[in-house]
Order: C-alpha cells, then sequence, then structure tokens
C-alpha cells in the first residue's frame, strides 16, 4: 500500500513539477522496505525530472541505517546525485502510539523524542560508516531545527577522539567532518540556531518555512528571518536563504532570477 500511494503521489508531483522544471524542485516519497523497488522507484522519478529522495526518518527496527538492507539504494542515491531526505514524524517513533501523544507526554515526543529520531538516525549514518562507504551520498534533515546540533557533534567528536584506538568505528574522520562534508539541516523557526550560525553551519544550513503548515511562520516569514539571521552578513545570509539550496539541487539561480 506504501509503495502504491508514494507511486500515486510522485506521478502527481512529476506533472506538477514539468511546468518549470529548472525552478520547481520535486522531492519523491520512496518506500525502502523493499530495496528493489525502492531503487528503482528513484530511478524512474529521476528519468522524470524530480531530485532527491525522502524516505522514513525513524527506520523499522528491523531495518536499520546501518544494515546492508539499503546498499543499493544509497549507492544509487549517490551515483543520481539525489540528496536523501529525512522527515520528522516518519517512520516507526512514537507519533504512531496515540497513548504517547496524551497529557504531559506530548510534549515529550514534541520535543525529546522528535529529537532523538534524528540524533540517532545521523548518528548510524556517520558512526557506522555510511557516509564513509558512500562519500557522495548526501542526507538532509528536514524540520529538525539546527540549535542542537553544533552541540551533538562536539560530543561526538571529543569521545570519537577519546575511545577510537580502544573501540575504533568504522570511520576514518572526525564524526563532525562527515556532516559538514555530507549532511544539509534545514530550520524554519530556530533562535538558538540563528545564532550558532555566526561560527557554525553556513554552509549547510537552509531556511525554510514550511507553508502552509499549522507550524509554519507564514505569514511572519520575514520578520522570523530578520528576528534569527539579521545580525548575520549578507553573503551568509545568502547561503542560508537562496544558496545551499541552489548549490544541493543544482539550481541556477541567475537563470531563474532571468526568467
Amino acid at each position: 500500500m506504501q509503495e502504491a500511494c508514494f507511486r500515486t503521489y510522485n506521478d502527481w508531483l512529476i506533472q506538477y513539477c514539468q511546468v518549470a522544471l529548472n525552478r520547481l524542485v520535486g522531492i519523491p516519497g520512496i518506500s525502502v522496505y523493499d530495496i528493489d523497488h525502492a531503487v528503482e522507484e528513484l530511478e524512474r522519478c529521476h528519468k522524470a525530472g524530480l531530485r532527491g529522495a525522502i524516505i522514513w526518518q525513524a527506520p523499522h527496527r528491523d531495518l536499520p541505517f546501518h544494515s546492508s538492507h539499503y546498499d543499493r539504494f544509497w549507492a544509487a542515491a549517490q551515483d543520481l546525485d539525489a540528496p536523501v531526505s529525512l522527515h520528522i514524524l516518519t517512520g516507526h517513533s512514537y507519533h504512531k502510539n496515540k497513548d504517547g501523544r496524551k497529557g504531559v507526554e506530548h510534549y515529550r515526543g514534541s520535543v525529546n523524542l522528535k529529537l532523538l529520531d534524528i540524533a540517532n538516525a545521523l548518528f548510524e549514518f556517520i558512526f557506522y560508516g555510511v557516509l564513509d562507504r558512500y562519500p557522495k551520498l548526501r542526507i538532509v534533515t528536514v524540520e529538525n531545527e539546527i540549535g542542537w546540533m553544533p552541540f551533538i557533534l562536539q560530543q561526538w567528536d571529543y569521545y570519537y577522539r577519546r575511545f577510537r584506538a580502544e573501540n575504533p568505528p568504522p570511520i576514518k574522520k572526525d564524526p563532525s567532518e562527515y556532516f559538514s562534508r555530507q549532511v544539509y539541516a534545514t530550520f524554519f523557526n530556530d533562535r538558538v540556531g540563528g545564532r550558532n550560525l555566526e561560527w557554525w553551519g553556513e554552509d549547510n544550513c537552509m531556511w525554510s518555512n514550511d507553508f502552509p503548515h499549522p507550524n509554519s511562520t507564514w505569514p511572519n516569514s520575514r520578520k522570523v528571518i530578520a528576528r534569527d539571521l539579521g545580525h548575520l552578513p549578507k553573503p551568509i545570509r545568502t547561503k542560508l536563504l537562496s544558496a545551499n539550496a541552489a548549490k544541493l539541487y543544482n539550481m541556477d539561480l541567475a537563470e531563474i532570477a532571468s526568467n
């Protein structure tokens, strides 16, 4: 059912983006239970003009990201230059348990458990060597905000350096180096993240507004941008608001502006 639903959505998205493939970047949904099907659908959508892919952020416990199950998909995404997005509230996590969203526990889910999902996902991609084995594979964390990232990368680097001699993971670089090389992160309402951008993340982060969801900053997006990014130099703001996304998805901003 998931494969059929995703294919129907992807068919609509292909048609929608055809009007302006140079500026409409469609990200197809890919079901990764059956990896042969996942690769076929990724290739089909890529040939039709879509870019990248979105898969679950919280995998089924029998299919962790570090397992060999995904190898053909990571290889295909790398070869097709298709960034793989991990979106909050996707996959097998707390949000599927309705009892866990009641009362006070709702707040734990909205912050703690959502953060745990993406932190664990990135940990597997980095520490289990997925990004090392596929050096051109790019991962995009979507709607997970960014204020927490430099702290956890700092901690990962510290403990990697401290214990790598006696307990070496299958990686050759500091965890933060893999992040800098291959991970992009979107944010839309993160004052802490905006301040951190003075010294970290200007090449990896991308602002979004989440329109038209209720959690969106619209219709106050420009005010939020001014609040969170207004203190940054214009070249850095340009990266965060457009250039990083354009680079990630191979968009020609000059061509778009001329049209």
